[in-house]
């Protein structure tokens, strides 16, 4: 478990967002009302699974009452999944709770993402929750925390996943791998851009590194390619503003002292029918669009996507709309 160090005033308001409080979890109280109640999870239309203390067994069912209102109702004995103690409440590796169900993880990734906490282990893995908002812990000084500490030392994080990598690469001297996957609006994207920041810091250069740790050529380079990349292969869609139409590949190459020397990007299945077609409320690539609020008049008009020149002549002014293939899907941001 991740202990939590004297922190600076600027790191204070990111604390909240990284550690948990132990001394409101677990307390005595908690623990003997679960103990009293034999608490346990039971099916809910609304809420997936809801806590109710067991009263009587029937053959194939359980009478259970609703921790929420008290309501008493029969739950069929296979549909009842075990409740974990209190002391795990919160808890950062899913892998070290005693009764590991459907129910448990689900209400322990709720429980955190309630709490502002969007990273939660589960074994070797790291699972993401988008908060769909900035939060404050992945400035430099975030990054200079996790640096050269072991994953148990600090609490789950991006940056920790990209240290234990690093640090692997350099003593084990193999190749590392971090896979993000996920749905879309998951936060793939985002994710990828924090490894990538915290390696670019962790690793600069000889010469960035005399320089206050401001990132080198190469290392500039490679945090620079992600808009040019989100520009062409990136859209909104349904679900997402910045929905990436295409898969990538980034591999980054260091010397053996752990500095940056190189990095290419590789990309595939690239959406291509979206350039020509959209769906209802969704958007082509981003490109179009900043090409044609920065073109000027003289290249509007030479632009083979707009409409014939006769039909934008009876329309006020040059719009998203008179842009054919932008016209199929949404026009608003």
């Amino acid at each position: 478990m991740a202990v939590r160090a004297p922190a600076s005033q600027g790191d204070a308001s990111a604390e909240r967002y990284l550690f948990v409080d132990r001394n409101q979890v677990g307390n005595p109280a908690s623990q003997a009302d679960w103990t009293a109640k034999r608490l346990v999870w039971v099916p809910s239309e609304r809420h997936g699974f809801e806590a109710a203390g067991l009263r009587e067994e029937r053959e194939d069912e359980m009478l259970v009452e609703l921790a929420e209102n008290g309501r008493q109702v029969l739950v069929a004995k296979d549909d009842i999944q075990k409740m974990n103690p209190p002391k795990f409440t919160k808890v950062e590796d899913m892998a070290e709770l005693t009764c590991l169900n459907e129910a448990s993880v689900l209400h322990n990734l709720k429980d955190r993402y309630y709490s502002g906490l969007i990273y939660t282990y589960s074994g070797l893995f790291c699972v993401v929750i988008n908060p769909y908002k900035n939060l404050p812990i992945y400035t430099e000084q975030i990054v200079e925390m996790y640096r050269g500490k072991k994953r148990h030392e600090m609490p789950p994080h991006i940056y920790a996943i990209s240290e234990a990598a690093y640090r692997s690469m350099l003593q084990d001297r193999e190749d590392q791998s971090i896979l993000c996957t996920g749905e879309s609006g998951a936060g793939k994207t985002e994710n990828t851009k924090k490894v990538i920041q915290y390696l670019a810091h962790v690793a600069s250069s000889h010469k960035a590194r005399k320089d206050h740790n401001v990132p080198g050529e190469l290392e500039r380079q490679l945090l620079q390619a992600n808009p040019i990349l989100e520009a062409f292969g990136n859209a909104k869609t349904v679900k997402n503003d910045n929905s990436s139409r295409f898969g990538k590949f980034i591999r980054i190459n260091f010397d053996v002292a752990g500095y940056i020397v190189g990095a290419n990007i590789e990309t595939y299945l690239l959406e291509k029918s979206r350039a020509i077609r959209q769906a209802k409320d969704e958007r082509t690539f981003h490109i179009f669009y900043q090409l044609l609020v920065g073109a000027g008049e003289h290249m509007k008009g030479k632009s083979l996507f707009v409409l014939p020149k006769e039909q934008r002549a009876r329309l006020p002014s040059f719009a998203l709309s008179d842009h054919i293939f932008l016209k199929l899907g949404c026009l608003s941001p």
